[in-house]
């Protein structure tokens, strides 16, 4: 999520009971052009227009600006918000158990000659062992879990909140939903679906073929 300064015609609405006070915070606000991201491990503040300066700690941040870069303390609701909304745990949970599924995936057998009873050699390629494949199904199916829950919350809670900090600061700040991260977070979801629906088919695949073979 970022904010920053920005002047702009105010939105007015019958619901508001002082619309005056838009022009007490443009007053407030100034000439300030500050803009603040947040991401999932750290800050970055640009204060004039320039580069950025990144940080995980926002005391250290907001002593490198002055009053006038940032009067309504945008650096603070960016930390009040990391501190209580940001949550990249459950992704790197998913993250751990979606490496222990590949590797299962990678004890899979692969294609190897045998000679058959002709002596004739042919490619032959023995069936997973159903134990290890249920548990990477398990242990994909938990991370797409995880990796569900924390898009959705991180997306649905970050718009909530720049929406909400846009309304406050009505005509002087302006904030926005990184697109990418949330492209890059729902992909990843998909990913992780498309490896537990080829898991699933791959295991009743087999246990069809072995009722086959049986009858």
């Amino acid at each position: 999520m970022s904010l920053y300064y920005e002047n702009y015609p105010p939105v007015f609405d019958p619901a508001q009971v002082d619309p005056g006070v838009t022009t007490a915070i443009a007053n407030i606000v100034g000439q300030a052009q500050l803009e603040v991201r947040v991401g999932y491990f750290g800050i970055c503040v640009n204060a004039d227009g320039g580069s950025f300066l990144c940080s995980n700690n926002a005391s250290s941040l907001a002593s490198q600006v002055s009053v006038d870069q940032d009067p309504l303390n945008l650096i603070w609701v960016a930390s009040t918000f990391k501190d209580s909304i940001v949550f990249p745990y459950l992704i790197i949970v998913a993250i751990v158990l979606a490496f222990v599924c590949f590797i299962l995936l990678a004890t899979f057998p692969g294609w190897h000659e045998e000679t058959d009873e002709r002596g004739s050699e042919r490619d032959v390629k023995p069936f997973p062992s159903r134990p290890v494949s249920q548990v990477a199904l398990a242990l994909i199916f938990v991370a797409s879990v995880f990796v569900l829950v924390s898009v959705l919350w991180q997306h649905t809670a970050s718009v909530a909140a720049s929406t909400i900090a846009q309304d406050l600061g009505n005509g002087s700040v302006r904030s926005g939903v990184g697109t990418t991260a949330m492209i890059l977070g729902w992909f990843g979801f998909a990913l992780f679906i498309i490896v537990t629906i080829g898991l699933l088919v791959m295991i009743l695949s087999i246990s069809l073929l072995d009722r086959l073979t049986d009858d």
